[in-house]
């Protein structure tokens, strides 16, 4: 039918009073397959369903995300988060008129709802117009309690154009409470940071309101300092603040706070509001005062930060900034990940609390921070938010079957304001993550201004540094010269030698020279930093290495290609050639990237090197060490791989392989990828010609020199334990530089074990 006369038809119906469903669903196709009718198509007169209400709410959250809310038939409900996905998110978000989603939640990250739970095991494809037209158990019909609400997250990224917003709070109110602060009354407590005591006060209006503290408890306190960063609450003289806060003029915004302690935000307590019109508004109290106990990262005084020591069993790893990062346990000497499996803020706050930070900010599934490599030790921990480690909660028995680390559970951690981003700035990049680096100084006279650091010797690590104190994530680079971006009229320099480990909070806990010394002291020669959300991480797998390993004896004819590119010991040189033999050491490498960025040769293809010898081009100088060194730690024989030809040997699951050598390919390592050299290709191996019977240790460095970024740098190296006769070869324990216990490393050197026993 064509559209002219549908058109005719649609007219003398309506003039008729009738409708004609026919001639509608001739003129738009209908997806069966996809979508479902809401209602069924009947003769009868029927006005058309309304279209279905999606709603953001919960706490703490940001306008962009929140607990999902639909209303239907008259009323609010919520979706469990059972079968939900990302393509879920998606749907809901472009429903409220943003762009796409980020991410989603699941067990009530924002607080349980109330009323129905309209919607269970919910699979859409992505391109549906509503949550409505997908696969679902039907309206009302869930297994779930609201411990299980599903929240998304959408990007802060409006549909152009998009009228009807459909972002409605929960609350409409004035009262709720989303900024919370703690105001210093001493005068010496407002100078230091962080600030630990003081009147609670909450965002009210324009401006700040106290809380009434008649029946204030120490668990309403566990909860505001959790909030501001800190693991503990401690007791705080209430005479001493009430001679000063009875002389104060007070604004009462709370009346009674009632938290258990285990809520991560003050929103989570029943609270209740002081009526506008009361005649008394805090009747024999005062404001609320607490004070709180930083963990050792944040406290000035040293000799308490002994006192508190932090778990050494739970780690964090993978985090760009302080207090966030995929949760790592120890276990037999060994590190593992947790399962994110009923990953929730109640477990997540136990291990922030527990490594000296507050209570947990976001808790974190599908290894947002990187995968992890070893043991997962952990399935559907079910803290209660009071224990004292993670290790006192309920866990289920783990199996291959229902975890993989692509589930690696993670947290992000409320962290003291420590104020370091204030004496630091990067200026003259394209965008607010690169620049050249500039710090605040002081005057003998107190004047502030702002200087530069000498370029000489600035390296990756002290860009790490540097973007982590910015709030920028990980460094892509430590750059030595800045003459190509606009300077700034800051020209001196005031900073030189900036030596720093890496895991620093900022500059100024580096070590550096007390007075400054700079060969090329000109603004063009200053330090600066190229800084990325992300970063990529090389990993060995080193029980490949342990399997693999053997010697061999290879006749010096077929070895002029090695020669050329300086693979052998410095004997080799000497050699009767082409006549002998040189024993090697060989073992297979495979390096895999379970960071979240793909990593890359730092050098452009316009530099790579072409080597004939091997066919192909070599994009890095040099991207691993393999040594040998005796129990002492002195190398006795090295082999390295002079130069790279990184790519994508396979990847897991589901991933495309995006680098290839061959044919002057892009080079690189894909997130959930892995390069692998093979035990008998040339250079994968050790010069041991030389080498006398006896026991070593083997050791494997990848991107020794720093030269690529990447989130975490302890796990670039590999040890085994080795056992050499001068005949045979034996390896054992092989192990990344980060996967054992302090004490298992030790150790480590004491036995050297036999595994295996292979030669050809």
């Amino acid at each position: 039918m064509d559209k002219s006369r549908c058109k005719q038809q649609l007219v003398f119906s309506l003039l008729l009073g009738l409708w004609l469903p026919h001639c509608l669903t001739q003129t738009t196709p209908s997806n069966t397959a996809t979508s479902k009718p809401t209602t069924t198509p009947t003769p009868s007169p029927s006005p058309r369903p309304e279209r279905l209400k999606v709603r953001l709410s919960g706490y703490p959250r940001k306008h962009n995300e929140g607990r999902i809310e639909l209303f239907y038939k008259g009323e609010w409900g919520t979706i469990c988060d059972d079968d939900f996905t990302i393509a879920n998110a998606h749907v809901l978000c472009h429903h409220l008129g943003f762009v796409s989603a980020t991410g989603w939640t699941h067990s009530a990250k924002y607080g349980k709802g109330q009323g129905k739970i309209w919607l269970d095991n919910v699979q859409c494809h992505g391109g549906e117009k509503s949550i409505e037209f997908c696969k679902s158990r039907g309206w009302g019909n869930s297994d779930c309690t609201h411990d299980e609400d599903a929240g998304v997250v959408c990007k802060d990224e409006r549909i152009p154009g998009f009228v009807d917003s459909n972002v409605i709070d929960a609350q409409v109110d004035e009262n709720k409470v989303e900024e919370v602060r703690l105001r210093p009354v001493v005068g010496v407590a407002k100078k230091k940071l962080p600030i630990t005591e003081g009147v609670v006060e909450v965002k009210y209006k324009d401006g700040w309101a106290q809380i009434c503290d008649v029946g204030w408890t120490a668990k309403n306190t566990r909860v505001v300092c959790g909030m501001l960063g800190f693991p503990h609450e401690r007791k705080v003289n209430k005479n001493f603040y009430r001679l000063y806060l009875e002389r104060q003029k007070n604004n009462f915004h709370l009346h009674s706070v009632a938290c258990t302690g285990t809520e991560v935000h003050l929103a989570a307590c029943p609270l209740e509001f002081n009526k506008p019109n009361a005649t008394s508004s805090c009747a024999g109290g005062m404001p609320a005062v607490i004070s709180c106990m930083p963990g050792p990262l944040f406290m000035q005084n040293s000799g308490l930060k002994k006192k508190l020591k932090i778990s050494s069993n739970v780690r964090l790893k993978g985090g760009a900034k302080v207090g966030e990062g995929r949760v790592e346990v120890l276990k037999d000497n060994v590190w593992g990940t947790v399962c994110d499996d009923r990953w929730n803020l109640l477990s997540a706050s136990v291990v922030c609390r527990e490594l000296g930070f507050g209570s947990a900010k976001e808790a974190l599934t599908g290894a947002r921070m990187g995968q992890g490599m070893g043991p997962i030790y952990m399935n559907e921990v079910k803290c209660l938010g009071q224990e004292r480690s993670i290790w006192d909660c309920p866990v289920k028995n783990i199996t291959s079957e229902n975890c993989q680390h692509s589930e690696d559970a993670a947290v992000r951690c409320n962290v003291p304001y420590m104020g370091l981003e204030t004496s630091i700035r990067i200026t003259g990049g394209r965008t607010r993550y690169e620049g050249r680096v500039e710090v605040l100084t002081s005057d003998p006279n107190g004047t502030q201004s702002w200087g530069l650091i000498c370029g000489e010797n600035w390296s990756t690590k002290e860009a790490m540094v540097a973007c982590r104190q910015l709030g920028l994530g990980y460094a892509n680079q430590g750059l030595q010269e800045t003459w190509y971006w606009d300077s700034s009229n800051v020209t001196d320099m005031v900073m030189s030698g900036v030596k720093c480990m890496g895991n620093e909070m900022a500059l100024s806990q580096c070590q550096y020279h007390k007075t400054v010394s700079c060969q090329r002291a000109a603004a063009k020669f200053a330090a600066g930093v190229i800084c990325s959300e992300t970063a990529s991480d090389l990993v060995l797998n080193a029980s490949l290495v342990e399997q693999t390993v053997y010697i061999e004896d290879r006749p010096l004819h077929m070895l002029y290609c090695a020669a050329e590119e300086d693979c052998l010991s410095k004997s080799a040189a000497k050699a009767n050639w082409p006549y002998g033999h040189r024993r090697l050491l060989r073992f297979s490498s495979q390096i895999h990237n379970i960071g979240r960025a793909d990593f890359k040769p730092k050098a452009g293809r316009h530099s790579w090197v072409w080597h004939a010898c091997h066919g192909h081009y070599h994009s890095m100088d040099i991207f691993t060490h393999y040594d040998l060194l005796n129990a002492n730690g002195t190398k006795v024989a090295e082999g390295h791989k002079a130069s790279f030809c990184l790519e994508d040997t396979d990847c897991q699951e589901g991933i495309s392989k995006r680098y290839e050598c061959a044919n002057f390919g892009d080079q690189g390592i894909t997130v959930g990828c892995w390069d692998l050299y093979r035990h008998d290709i040339d250079c994968q191996w050790i010069d041991i010609t030389d080498i006398k019977p006896g026991n070593y240790i083997m050791q494997v460095v990848i991107n020794p020199n720093y030269e690529v970024a990447e989130s975490d740098f302890t796990n670039n190296a590999m040890k085994c334990n080795c056992k050499y006769d001068g005949h045979r070869i034996w390896f054992h324990n092989c192990h990344i530089g980060d996967a054992l216990s302090e004490e298992a490393e030790r150790r480590f050197e004491k036995y050297p074990g036999q595994l295996n026993n292979k030669i050809s």
